[in-house]
C-alpha cells in the first residue's frame, strides 16, 4: 500500500475514532440523525461500480500469470476471435463475485463500461457465447484447467513464510447444491429432496482455499469419487514443499481399500471417522475400566475481562414446563486401541469416544443412553485428545460451504453437466 493511501486510511480512522469517544458526547437537545448537509453532485469525470474488489482480484491474477497459465494449459478453441480461452474462464469467475447467479447476467457486465474500463477490456464475451465454451469441456479439460490453476497455486504459496509449510490439512466432504432448473443435464433428487447437484468439495484448512472440486448428480454418495481427487490434492502439497500432510473426512470418508496407500506415502497422515459397527461397539464394550478417560474440552472462548451474567435460557424452560423429550450430554470418556479394517494388511490407531446422554421429558429422566463415536488414523505422536479435537475442527469445512454458496457464489449452477467419466459427472461451473 502507497504512503499517501495509508495517511488517508489512518486519518479517516482517528476521525471515527474521536467521534465514538464516549467522553466527548456533552447532553445534547437535539437528535444526532440530522442529516442537513446533504448534496448531490453528478459529474462525467468519475466512475464507480458496485464491484470495486474486482480490481484488485484480476491485478493479482496477472502478477501470478493465471491468464497465461490458462492459455498454456488449456485449449478449446481453434481460433481466437477474438476471446481466449483465458478471457472465458476469467469472465465466468468474475460473474458470481460481481452479483450474477447466472450466464445472463454476463449481459450486464458487458454493458458496463465503468467494468469493462476497470478491466481494460474491450469487451467481454456474452451469455451465449460463454454457454457454448462450456458445452466444449470433457473431464480432460476440466483436469488441464485444474492443473493451470493449480501451477498458479504453487507460485502463490511460494511466497508465504517457512512456517506455512509446516502441515497442510486436506479436508473432503460433498454438499447439496440446489437447482430450480428441470432440463438441466445430470440433476438428481437428493436423500432429503432437493434437486440439483452433490458436488465433492476438497479444501485446505489452514487457507480456506477449494484445492478441487467434482461435480456429481445429487442422488450420488459424498465419497463417490474422492480418492483420486485426495491423491491429486496430495501430490500437489507434497510437491509444494509441505513437510506433512493430513488427510480428513467424516465416516463416509474411511474409504478403508485407500488407508493402505496413504499410510505408505511418506510425510502423510489420515483421520477419518468411522461408522460405529457392532463390531467396533463390542469391543470398546469389552474395554475394560481402566482403559477410559474423562474427556476435558477446552473452554469456547477465552474472556479477557469479567464473565458476563449468564442470561435465562428461554428455550430449555420452554422445553421443561411442554415436557418435550430431550438429549443431555453429561459426561465424554475416551479410549483407544488398534484395529485392522477388512480391506487393510495392518493395524492402525482407533481412537474412541463414549458419549453419556440422559434422555429426559420435562424435569424427569428416562433412562440413560451410551453411544460411541470412532476415529482411525495413523498419527501415533497425537494425544487421543488432540485425534479427537483435531477431528471435530474439520467441522469448519462446513462454513467454508456456506461461504461457496453465498459470499463468492462459487457453488451456483447455471451450466448442467457435461461429461460423464468412470462414473464422475464433471461441470464447468465449479471450477
Amino acid at each position: 500500500m502507497k504512503p499517501i493511501f495509508r495517511r488517508w486510511f489512518q486519518k479517516g480512522k482517528a476521525r471515527i475514532d474521536r467521534r465514538l469517544d464516549q467522553t466527548r458526547n456533552p447532553l445534547s437537545p437535539e437528535p444526532v440523525l440530522k442529516a442537513r448537509n446533504i448534496h448531490y453532485e453528478v459529474s462525467d469525470k468519475a466512475q464507480a461500480i458496485h464491484c470495486g474488489g474486482i480490481g484488485l482480484i484480476h491485478a493479482l491474477g496477472q502478477r501470478f500469470g493465471l491468464a497465461k497459465t490458462i492459455d498454456q494449459k488449456l485449449h478449446l478453441l481453434k481460433f481466437h476471435v477474438p476471446y481466449h480461452e483465458s478471457d472465458h474462464v476469467l469472465t465466468l469467475a468474475y460473474n458470481p463475485l460481481c452479483g450474477g447467479t447466472c450466464l445472463q447476467d454476463l449481459e450486464l457486465l458487458r454493458n458496463d463500461e465503468t467494468f469493462l474500463n476497470a478491466l481494460d477490456a474491450r469487451r467481454i464475451p456474452d451469455p451465449t457465447t460463454a454457454g457454448d465454451f462450456c458445452r466444449r469441456f470433457l473431464a480432460s479439460d476440466v483436469e488441464a484447467l485444474i492443473d493451470a490453476i493449480n501451477e498458479v497455486r504453487r507460485r502463490v504459496w511460494a511466497e508465504q513464510p517457512e512456517s506455512f509449510f509446516d502441515c497442510a490439512t486436506i479436508d473432503m466432504d460433498g454438499t447439496l447444491v440446489g437447482t430450480t432448473g428441470q432440463c438441466k443435464d445430470g440433476m438428481d433428487i437428493a436423500y432429503d429432496g432437493t434437486w440439483g447437484y452433490h458436488p465433492l468439495v476438497v479444501s485446505l484448512a489452514e487457507t480456506g482455499e477449494v484445492l478441487s472440486i467434482v461435480n456429481r448428480p445429487g442422488n450420488r454418495p459424498s465419497h463417490e469419487g474422492a480418492a483420486r481427487e485426495v491423491n491429486r490434492s496430495l501430490v500437489l502439497c507434497l510437491e509444494a514443499g509441505f513437510r506433512t500432510v493430513l488427510l480428513r473426512g467424516d465416516t463416509d470418508f474411511s474409504q478403508t481399500q485407500y488407508l493402505d496407500g496413504w499410510n505408505a506415502i511418506r510425510k502423510t497422515r489420515f483421520l477419518f471417522g468411522y461408522d460405529a459397527v457392532p463390531t467396533l461397539v463390542r469391543k470398546a464394550e469389552e474395554l475394560p475400566d481402566h482403559a477410559w478417560r474423562r474427556l476435558t474440552r477446552p473452554a469456547r472462548y477465552h474472556v479477557n475481562t469479567q464473565p458476563r451474567r449468564t442470561p435465562e435460557n428461554v428455550k430449555a424452560r420452554i422445553v421443561t414446563e411442554r415436557e418435550y423429550e430431550t438429549l443431555r450430554l453429561d459426561s465424554e470418556d475416551i479410549a483407544e486401541f488398534e484395529y485392522q479394517p477388512t480391506a487393510c494388511r495392518q493395524k492402525y490407531r482407533m481412537v474412541v469416544i463414549r458419549k453419556n446422554i440422559t434422555r429426559a421429558k420435562g424435569e424427569a429422566a428416562l433412562f440413560d443412553d451410551v453411544r460411541y463415536f470412532f476415529y482411525i488414523t495413523n498419527e501415533r505422536e497425537w494425544s487421543a485428545d488432540a485425534i479427537v479435537f483435531s477431528a471435530n475442527d474439520r467441522c469448519h469445512q462446513e462454513n467454508l460451504h456456506a461461504q461457496l454458496k453465498s459470499g463468492v457464489r462459487a457453488l451456483r449452477a447455471p451450466a448442467g453437466l457435461t461429461h460423464y467419466d468412470s462414473g464422475i459427472a464433471w461441470s464447468t461451473f465449479s471450477k
